[in-house]
């Protein structure tokens, strides 16, 4: 079992380009493949007792449960980790964000080792909520009740709301709705600052304040910052963490004057424009692109720092809630799988039973005829040299998005949203990503072997 350092984004629906709430994050692992699913699951399937593989806690569900999509990792030996996905209710959930804390916090409510962890988070929740406020009440009071043993953040978002929970410590939680004209970037840190007890826009558990003023957790005079009460503020954020929020920051608002290893970076912040996938897509697909910190850079990078695009990519996902649509088309499960650097998204309707096969029965194996595989492959190729892939990976991605939009759009307006109508547009879009896939695969395999050191300029 490996946690997973991730790196999340969030879009109010007034800061998004078409009026949809949107929660987004790269699921990442270490270096090694960890192949990657994406599923329905009917709750009504499973026991109403949910047994961890972790921990080896025992947790009883509630009676009835609605469907859900998932992208959990396609070998179970460790457990479901489920990622996120979207219900049928059209809440949308992200778990989870791995996060810092401090020793302060750890030493009055320390971590739980038998508690609840990402390996869990999204199985127990989101099959059971209505809206996202409803799912920060849930998960905080399972926290409350059974403790986490990891540090982590978790989104929420409804077609109206965006939330985001962060743990503290071991029984302890704070929840931040994300104002509507805003985004959000998180990344491997504890991310919510100012915080208000006396605002319905703020939740957390009940004795939090009493916690905060009992343990003399708080270092300022007159604020309410958690990430100075909760959090860190070490040499490692200033390399891990605090330059992917630059990055996100300086591209979205022009104006912004912060500096890549800055602490106090804000956590809610205004775009200068309104967002798109698009944006997000190459905003979790960023190396540090055109400053002098990109490993792809021509010149080595003047500092080291941890990029937003990785090799630990596992699979990425945007959730995005749509208000100018019927219900039953709302929800639209983003989806890319592998190092985001060499794949491309497709948007696949959530409301359905099932998944296309390709993304759905990933075996543990290299298979190019599976769409995790195959994204590993190209991104192992195209890592090799970048500059000389560049352009055929770019025309891809772009071909792709073009192709899976035009789809979407289509079924969008041609007014049957039965289930297998959605299914057979996701069909489609799976089917768009495959093909053209396998023929990227095949271009770079071709320019590649053209640039080979194991050649000679004379042959017969």
């Amino acid at each position: 079992m490996v946690q997973k350092t991730c790196t999340t984004i969030l879009v109010g629906k007034q800061a998004s380009l078409n009026g949809s709430t949107i929660i987004a994050r790269n699921e990442d692992g270490d270096d090694a493949s960890n192949p990657q699913r994406f599923v329905v699951v009917n709750p009504s399937k499973n026991s109403n007792i949910y047994h961890s593989v972790h921990s080896e806690i025992e947790i009883p569900l509630p009676a009835t449960g609605v469907r859900y999509t998932s992208t959990p990792d396609a070998d179970a030996t460790y457990g479901v980790w489920g990622a996120g996905g979207i219900n049928q209710h059209n809440v949308a959930m992200t778990a989870t964000e791995t996060i810092t804390s401090n020793p302060r916090i750890l030493s009055v409510d320390p971590l739980v080792e038998k508690g609840i962890g990402e390996e869990d988070i999204t199985t127990l929740v989101l099959p059971y909520i209505d809206s996202a406020r409803t799912g920060v009440l849930r998960l905080g009071s399972l926290l409350e009740q059974y403790g986490t043993y990891e540090s982590n953040g978790i989104a929420f978002a409804d077609q109206d709301e965006v939330w985001y929970l962060e743990t503290l410590g071991g029984h302890h939680w704070a929840a931040v709705r994300i104002p509507d004209d805003t985004y959000v970037i998180a990344p491997n840190r504890l991310n919510i600052d100012y915080f208000d007890f006396n605002s319905e826009d703020y939740l957390y558990a009940a004795d939090l304040p009493d916690l905060i003023t009992q343990n003399h957790l708080n270092p300022d005079a007159d604020t309410l910052n958690f990430r100075h009460i909760f959090g860190s503020s070490t040499v490692k954020d200033q390399h891990y963490n605090n330059p992917r929020a630059w990055y996100v920051h300086q591209y979205l608002d022009h104006n912004f004057k912060g500096q890549p290893t800055d602490q106090d970076l804000p956590f809610i912040h205004r775009s200068d424009r309104k967002i798109s996938i698009e944006d997000l897509k190459f905003l979790l697909s960023s190396h540090f692109d055109e400053t002098p910190f990109d490993p792809y850079g021509t010149v080595a990078p003047t500092e080291k720092f941890r990029p937003i695009g990785i090799n630990r990519n596992l699979e990425t996902h945007i959730l995005e809630l749509r208000n100018d649509v019927p219900d039953a088309i709302a929800g639209i499960h983003w989806l890319a799988f592998g190092p985001n650097t060499f794949n491309a998204l497709a948007p696949f309707y959530s409301q359905v039973t099932d998944t296309p096969a390709c993304y759905r029965d990933t075996p543990l194996t290299t298979d190019s005829n599976y769409i995790y595989w195959i994204s590993r492959i190209l991104a192992l190729i195209g890592d090799s040299n970048y500059a000389l892939y560049q352009n055929l990976q770019s025309t891809y991605e772009q071909e792709v998005m073009q192709l899976v939009r035009a789809v979407e759009n289509q079924t969008d307006h041609q007014g049957d949203f039965s289930t297998s109508a959605l299914e057979k547009a996701n069909q489609q879009m799976a089917d768009i990503v495959l093909q053209h896939s396998q023929k990227l695969l095949n271009d770079v395999i071709n320019l590649g072997s053209q640039h080979m050191k194991l050649r000679f300029s004379v042959s017969d």
